[in-house]
């Protein structure tokens, strides 16, 4: 970055500002027509240095008339007030509930000015959750959201949101209309089907047809408001809510976008040429002056995609890219593909960024739901749930039918501040935390447990499908706890491998060592000692770095030991 002045330089900090703050999520979006096997699908990494990963359940319930529901705002637990009961709520595993409808988020924060608004209910997290507990299509959801905010008004700043059913995508971007205005203005759109989507952190909805209600739906006053506030002048036709209400600068393309192209990048040819765009490059012109080379909302894989193709898709540190985060001196002797935050930081007055990739250490919990229109509903959909970095997470089924949580991922077992040797965020965080001191080496023990856990469950399910199918023909409950048993009892086995994994690193990598073994199991000499270990030490470029900034420093005189 060319030295900029002290006033640039504060108006960047104070652009970036706004990305550390908030969550950091990943979401993509596959419709049914961009998969093999006909499922749509979506993915979330809830990233946050202070959300705990676990999954959540709300099981199905009737409530008395007059019944009022407590809203809490997700990220803060802040009592923000009250909203009516419905007389039936429906069963919700995670972000999925037994009608198969799924739904994701990523915070953009947009306008400054909309981001507060007095008296407001509804915030983000709240949306979701009791949209799900009420919807039984994704065109239901948005209904059910965008009603919620008009009367109860909404209490967090901009957002998008993936929601899914098991026939079609949506993106519904939505921002609140700031204090003395209750209410937020709004744009869904359908992904065509065949296509897949995504964003992270920056709104990406610009222009939109005004007369397909099939495929696109909006606020009435979504273009009027801004005219209002003086935002915008031209024509409805060129009217883009992203580049109104969320314009992209230099953090939304480096920090946000960056992470939609990398992971259409891995299904997807043709994307180089919006690499000086991911890099910060934004350009613009145009009668409205709106940025004039961004990405477009959806694109065609160059195959239809499996769930493994989905899952690889949220494993990414941008590797192969200019911004392959393994390639620079950040990475350390073992490429380290992970910054400590601060995202941004300072030499000599000059602001210089981390890269800010898919995966990512301080993710609480990610998932890649399938929503299998050809199956009943509490057998057809999966959340495929994994706690910490979605890079090196184990993603397992949890039917959306199921009655009961694993222990592993149980709401109260341990928080940020309590560890519990049964939770599986603690147990992946031990392997991680871990393998991160070594981790070009370790990673590949890892990756191996991993993909043999994936492979078993990917292998599995078409046969428990038609186990419960047969089950729910006769005895729906009996198909349900079937479901129940299957999911439950797979993730806390999988826990317990990890913690054996979690052992297995600590013997093979202790002190810098990395001991022999074969087929998994540590060699021995013919009198039962261990096998002495290799000591690989540091790489050629990192010595010489280290001569480099050093000088004479550990320079051995008379060459003796």
């Amino acid at each position: 970055m060319k030295k900029i002045t002290n006033i640039a330089v504060l108006i960047f900090a104070l652009l970036i500002s706004n990305y550390q703050i908030s969550n950091g999520c990943t979401n993509f979006l596959i419709t049914k027509g961009a998969s093999i096997d006909g499922s749509t699908m979506i993915t979330y990494a809830a990233d946050s240095h202070t959300l705990y990963g676990e999954l959540y359940f709300q099981p199905a319930k009737d409530y008395p008339a007059g019944t009022m529901r407590d809203i809490y705002e997700w990220d803060t637990g802040k009592y923000l007030g009250q909203i009516p009961q419905l007389a039936h709520t429906f069963s919700v595993v995670g972000n999925m509930n037994e009608f198969q409808v799924a739904i994701g988020e990523t915070t953009y924060g947009g306008r400054g000015e909309l981001s507060k608004q007095s008296g407001a209910i509804m915030d983000y997290g709240s949306l979701i959750y009791v949209a799900l507990q009420r919807s039984k299509t994704a065109r239901e959801a948005i209904k059910v959201m965008t009603d919620l905010v008009a009367e109860f008004g909404y209490a967090s700043s901009g957002e998008s949101f993936s929601i899914a059913d098991k026939d079609e995508v949506w993106i519904l971007e939505l921002i609140g209309k700031g204090d003395g205005k209750k209410g937020a203005v709004w744009v869904a759109m359908k992904i065509p089907d065949g296509y897949i989507s995504g964003h992270a952190n920056q709104a990406r909805i610009t222009t939109f047809p005004k007369n397909d209600s099939d495929n696109c739906i909006y606020a009435e006053d979504v273009i009027s408001f801004a005219r209002e506030k003086g935002w915008y002048k031209g024509t409805d036709r060129d009217f883009s809510f992203s580049d109104v209400y969320a314009p992209v600068d230099f953090g939304g393309a480096r920090f946000c976008e960056a992470r939609v192209w990398a992971g259409f990048k891995k299904v997807t040819s043709g994307l180089d040429k919006y690499t000086a765009y991911v890099m910060g490059k934004v350009e613009h012109g145009g009668d409205n002056n709106f940025a004039s080379n961004r990405m477009p909302l959806w694109v065609k894989p160059d195959k239809k995609l499996s769930v493994q193709d989905v899952m690889g898709m949220m494993r990414d540190h941008f590797e192969g890219t200019e911004l392959d985060m393994t390639k620079d001196i950040g990475a350390g002797p073992f490429q380290l593909p992970y910054r400590w935050r601060g995202l941004t930081w300072e030499v000599d007055s000059v602001e210089y960024c981390n890269e800010r990739a898919i995966s990512t250490q301080q993710t609480g919990f990610s998932f890649v739901t399938q929503s299998r229109d050809w199956l009943p509903d509490p057998i057809g959909g999966i959340i495929w749930f994994g706690v910490d970095d979605a890079s090196s997470t184990v993603y397992t089924p949890m039917y959306c039918g199921i009655k009961e949580i694993p222990e592993c991922f149980k709401v109260g077992n341990g928080d940020m501040l309590t560890y519990s040797e049964t939770a599986a965020f603690w147990v992946f965080n031990q392997v991680t935390n871990f393998t991160y001191l070594r981790y070009n080496y370790m990673i590949k023990d890892v990756v191996k447990v991993q993909k043999e856990l994936e492979d078993k469950f990917v292998a599995y399910v078409p046969v428990i499908d038609k186990a419960a199918e047969t089950l729910y023909k006769t005895d729906k409950n009996r198909a349900r706890k079937f479901l129940t048993e299957y999911s439950v009892n797979e993730a806390n086995n999988m826990t317990q491998i990890w913690k054996e994994l979690g052992q297995f690193l600590l013997i093979k990598y202790i002190d810098g060592n990395i001991k022999v073994e074969k087929d998994g199991e540590f060699v021995r000499t013919k009198d039962g000692m261990p096998v002495s270990p290799n000591q690989p030490g540091y790489p050629e470029w990192w010595r010489k770095a280290v001569v480099k900034s050093t000088g004479d420093h550990f320079k051995m005189i008379g060459g003796g030991h």
